[in-house]
């Protein structure tokens, strides 16, 4: 019995390797999945250099309804979070150390001023995690604060 070729065998296991779930797509490295409190899986961006923080939903035309993205920060501290340059309309979710929801900014509207005419939102309590939905996902699913996010 001969060997098989190095080639065939790297084929054969992309073969089956493929047959599995649904393939990755260069929008899902960087990633992870969030579990709401009703049970709802979503996909969130993880954004954890503060460049990436700074830009966050800046320019995107759209976010849907299971995706999202997550900031973590640091250090629980009071969060907060402004729609400079950002087109759509969001929900913002504080979220403390231990996960539970201790904030929500319903359907936050985009700022259409210059910078220093944007207001702020947050900062009620300290957060460490922020998630941002598509405005109306909060409420559709449910959220409210003292619940508790899975990721």
């Amino acid at each position: 019995m001969r060997p098989v070729p190095l080639l065939a065998s790297f084929a054969a296991f992309l073969l089956f390797a493929a047959c599995g779930e649904k393939p990755l797509a260069p929008d899902d490295f960087g990633t992870r999945f969030v579990t709401l409190p009703n049970g709802k899986v979503i996909r969130v961006e993880v954004m954890s250099r503060m460049e990436d923080m700074a830009r966050g939903m800046m320019f995107r035309d759209s976010l849907p309804p299971d995706r999202g993205m997550l900031f973590i920060h640091p250090s629980p501290t009071p969060q907060t979070y402004w729609m400079y340059q950002v087109k759509i309309p969001l929900d913002i979710v504080f979220i403390g150390p231990n996960r539970r929801i201790v904030e929500i900014s319903a359907n936050t509207p985009p700022c259409t001023t210059k910078a220093s005419e944007c207001p702020t939102f947050g900062g009620a309590a300290p957060s460490q995690f922020v998630i941002e939905l598509a405005a109306g996902e909060a409420a559709r699913n449910g959220l409210t604060p003292g619940q508790t996010i899975v990721f």
